[in-house]
């Protein structure tokens, strides 16, 4: 009976301290979001938007919207400054965002990136100037062969493990990330895309390449295989140390979204101006393999 009235006492007590919480969030004013690369053999790109508050309702009209279309952007290379020039995509006279890349009409300003080649990116907009720096490395990571093996038995039939073998020159401090390409689809990074070369430095090794995904929401089950009868490619990209802590820092919050029990990691930026997003650089090779049903 006494532990009875204790055990009521101490329902008592909890119910009694419970009370309501009320956050009044401070509005921030939007900072420069940039995602800016340049590839071996391609022009550089150039994406602008503005942040949106992290816990509004993202509309169509409002991510149009926080595209930035009236800044000033150029890179440059060995001295020589290359103005970029702003262009609109569009899909069936819908448009779908805004870029800047190297002006066609210009053939003396068309750049391309080069192998073991640094590029410094300057951004003036609404009288802020932001800059950022980054290399394309040396291939260092070497595609030996791309092959595939049939999924693990609990999968679906008609489901493929995609595999590669591979060989890092010795030297740490060698950075990559990959993308796959399925079928006629664009190429989309795996899950977890960026690796070092701390355990692998120097050896060749054999390792499974999950599939490319669109980070839109928890992955499907299975989602790292692929079917038979595709034709995949494999984009393997050397990247330098702060592209691949930009992204290792961005897949590490990915992945702990709704796990109250990780720890909160600030997403890694090189562009200067407390600006947010990366300008990257990507020595890029392919390798592709036809599936047979």
């Amino acid at each position: 009976m006494f532990m009875r009235i204790i055990c009521v006492l101490i329902g008592f007590l909890f119910v009694s301290c419970e009370r309501d919480i009320e956050f009044t969030l401070l509005k921030t004013e939007p900072k420069l979001v940039v995602e800016a690369t340049i590839e071996n053999g391609q022009p550089p790109l150039v994406i602008l938007s503005k942040s949106l508050p992290f816990f509004d309702t993202l509309r169509p009209s409002q991510l149009a919207t926080s595209l930035i279309t009236d800044a000033t952007v150029t890179v440059s290379h060995n001295g020589v400054l290359y103005p970029l020039k702003g262009y609109r995509s569009t899909m069936a006279g819908q448009p779908l965002g805004y870029y800047y890349t190297v002006d066609s009409t210009q053939p003396a300003l068309f750049l391309r990136g080069s192998l073991q080649q640094r590029y410094g990116l300057t951004i003036r907009w609404q009288g802020r100037t932001y800059q950022a720096q980054t290399t394309i490395p040396d291939l260092t990571r070497r595609i030996d062969s791309v092959f595939w093996r049939p999924a693990p038995p609990d999968n679906p039939p008609g489901k493929v493990a995609l595999y590669v073998r591979a060989t890092d020159r010795p030297g740490f401090g060698d950075y990559i990330r990959y993308y796959t390409q399925q079928n006629n689809g664009p190429f989309l990074p795996g899950l977890n895309s960026v690796y070092d070369d701390q355990v692998i430095d120097g050896t060749s090794y054999e390792v499974q390449v999950e599939r490319g995904i669109i980070r839109d929401g928890q992955p499907e089950e299975g989602y790292n295989f692929f079917n038979r009868g595709d034709t995949v490619t494999l984009k393997l990209c050397n990247i330098d140390k702060a592209t691949y802590d930009f992204w290792r820092t961005v897949e590490f919050n990915y992945s702990s979204i709704g796990n109250p029990f990780s720890s909160p990691t600030k997403v890694l930026s090189n562009v200067s101006g407390n600006a947010l997003g990366y300008f990257g650089g990507y020595a890029a090779q392919f390798r592709t393999v036809i599936i047979p049903r």
